[in-house]
């Protein structure tokens, strides 16, 4: 592929451009997170039970991670603007179908199937764009922070945007709003420039992708099974497990034959990128996994409405800005692996408040104290994260890494929503929401590790570069 690049942006121009891509994050993210509000509403208007919604939420996170590697190499060969824009005519229709749906299938054609493979094809974009227009590591630190700020808070503010959009309208309104803003990025879209022209001639591989897909969508499946039967989650546990042991067999076969792959296997050869993928995986689990089972919790066992359920998790959004905020300064002060440490820590404590909390007290805004802390370690350590990883490769390698880094992210987001789901809605009780919050708990424990073993240099402006 030809790597040459066209002129630097201007400082100016980089900025403008910059705006369009941190809110195609942000209603990304926003729509993982804001049907959790929706939970009683949706199921009274479609006359399905909190598991299907569940199953709609699931689903739309899992269809972002099984698309998005093939997404971010579909960008190589027709372009990232036009990946860019295809993705969100996609996602634009999806929420408008999801407006009109009559029944929970066609809720999840729109908003799983359509809204996921449209996000799956604008988010890597969105980074690849970011990494090749801000060159030096501290701007692209900047940059990153915007972007990885805006889908935080989308995915924290989600609940109270869409509780609010709910309780005064309904719950489809929330999709209409999620076309607007859609409208909105196309417009603004048009200012963005593909500093890396596409190659029509570059190779697809549809096997490997197909091989990835059912991987991934089999093995969150055995997930969401664990609650009905035993032996059909561990069926489709192996069967997954199996899947991507071929798509790791057959890439390698690709390689060894001169020809590309879907994913190169030399992406998982570098040590400092590994870790930070487990880290991006753990983080995005335990925010939407918090989030569902909060949401979830307090409606159908505390019976709180959509705004009531939203406003409380403001204090999550509150926690989240103010870190993001804050970002740029930290990452000029400290290295990224204490900046990822202290996030899963002060993460890790908020759970552990809120499983104390709802014991304690009967009040709402009992949950407060451990979402704003929640929401303070998310937002430390999701900038840090993005930018090991994506720093870790050079420009030749943007496509494959970001949409790596991306499914990874996404598939987090959908077995957090799918473990802690599955605990919750087993039971829906204070022993379930207990067990959930735990689990996830458990799990950041998991990522805390894998942050310690981070190189322990690199600010936003001593990482090496790609």
């Amino acid at each position: 592929m030809d790597e040459t690049r066209t002129s630097p942006e201007s400082p100016v121009r980089s900025q403008r451009v910059l705006l369009p891509l941190a809110l195609a994050q942000f209603i990304c993210s926003f729509a993982g997170s804001n049907m959790n509000v929706m939970i009683n509403d949706i199921s009274r208007d479609l006359d399905t039970t909190v598991q299907g919604v569940q199953i709609a939420i699931t689903a739309f996170l899992l269809v972002m991670a099984a698309l998005m590697i093939p997404g971010g190499k579909l960008t190589d060969r027709y372009g990232r603007k036009r990946c860019l824009m295809a993705g969100l005519i996609v996602y634009g229709a999806g929420a408008l179908l999801s407006a009109a749906s009559p029944g929970l299938g066609v809720l999840i054609l729109g908003n799983s199937l359509l809204e996921g493979a449209g996000t799956a094809l604008l988010i890597p974009p969105v980074y690849i764009l970011t990494t090749l227009m801000f060159s030096d590591l501290a701007s692209r630190a900047r940059a990153f922070g915007a972007i990885t700020a805006f889908g935080g808070i989308g995915a924290a503010a989600g609940p109270l945007i869409g509780g609010l959009i709910t309780t005064a309208l309904s719950w489809r309104a929330a999709f209409v709003f999620q076309a607007l803003v859609i409208v909105l990025i196309i417009i603004l879209g048009r200012a963005v420039r593909d500093p890396v022209p596409p190659d029509p001639a570059r190779p697809f591989d549809v096997r490997g992708a197909v091989l990835s897909a059912i991987g991934l969508i089999l093995i969150v499946a055995g997930v969401l099974a664990a609650k009905n039967n035993a032996w059909l989650t561990l069926g489709l546990l192996v069967a997954g497990a199996l899947v991507l042991a071929w798509f790791l067999r057959w890439i390698r076969a690709r390689e060894r034959a001169g020809e590309e792959p879907l994913l190169s296997t030399s992406l998982f050869r570098d040590r400092t990128s590994n870790l930070g993928l487990v880290t991006q995986n753990v983080q995005w689990l335990m925010l939407m996994g918090t989030s569902f089972t909060v949401a979830a919790y307090l409606q159908v066992v505390r019976h709180y409405d959509a705004v009531r359920t939203g406003v409380i998790f403001t204090a999550a959004t509150v926690g989240l800005l103010a870190s993001s905020l804050t970002a740029e300064r930290l990452a000029r002060r400290r290295a990224q692996r204490t900046l990822i440490v202290s996030g899963f820590a002060v993460t890790i404590a908020g759970i552990a408040v809120l499983i104390a909390m709802v014991h304690a007290l009967s009040d709402p805004w009992a949950f407060a104290p451990g979402l704003l802390l929640t929401g303070l370690g998310i937002g430390v350590m999701l900038t840090p994260s993005v930018n090991v990883v994506q720093s870790s490769f050079g420009e030749g390698r943007q496509g494959e890494i970001s949409g790596l880094s991306r499914s990874v992210s996404n598939l987090g987001s959908s077995l957090g929503t799918a473990i802690a789901g599955t605990i919750l809605v087993a039971g829906l009780s204070k022993h379930a929401y207990a067990a959930a919050m735990i689990t996830l708990a458990v799990i950041g424990v998991i990522g805390l590790v894998s942050a310690l073993f981070l190189p322990r240099t690199g600010t936003a402006t001593t990482a090496r570069p790609g």
